[in-house]
């Protein structure tokens, strides 16, 4: 087993029976008491944020995750199906595990999927910035461009976000998927 010394950020390790990965660890060693390791951690599958002392040199239990890219089908039901780029292999993965980016998911765009070492899918993460067609939208008017107002509009997957009023249907816009919020025209 590996020790606390071995400690990285971005690193996964079984904690209390969960997967967590670290996001912060900081070595410390006060005055004359014994060093540990303050180390911040998110639970990958809930999302919760963790904090916990790690004495120096204490056994923590890596967890190997490998990650590979993969280009999104179709959906069936509540599962995604995506394909391997090399061996063409169909992988069925849970919306759940995509977050909220499942929502700017567009066929044949190519996603990147974390499986633990029992090969189930942990995370699954889409491009950061997306180019989608706005679908429906209200018209906007004549000289609308000198306030920051925004209108909703409908995109090509269905998910709704808040535009510049002289955004139109038809034209392709690029959408930062972390926020949900447009980011500019796409000529």
């Amino acid at each position: 087993m590996a020790t606390t010394s071995d400690l990285s950020r971005g690193a996964f390790i079984r904690f209390n029976g969960e997967l967590v990965q670290v996001l912060e660890y900081e070595h410390r060693t006060p005055g004359n008491l014994r060093a540990f390791y303050q180390v911040k951690m998110r639970n990958v599958r809930t999302g919760k944020l963790a904090e916990n002392r790690f004495r120096a040199g204490e056994a923590l239990e890596f967890v190997r995750v490998e990650t590979k890219e993969y280009q999104f089908l179709y959906k069936e039901g509540e599962s995604y199906v995506l394909m391997d780029n090399e061996t063409y292999d169909q992988v069925y993965v849970d919306g759940v595990v995509f977050g909220e980016g499942v929502n700017f998911l567009k066929e044949g765009m190519t996603v990147t999927v974390s499986f633990d070492d029992k090969s189930n899918p942990i995370m699954a993460e889409i491009p950061s910035f997306v180019e989608l067609e706005v679908t429906y939208t209200e018209p906007g008017l004549q000289g609308d461009t000198a306030t920051k107002t925004l209108k909703p509009a409908t995109l090509e997957t269905g998910a709704v976000i808040k535009v510049p009023l002289f955004v139109n249907m038809g034209e392709k816009i690029r959408v930062d998927t972390r926020t949900s919020e447009y980011m500019e025209r796409v000529k």
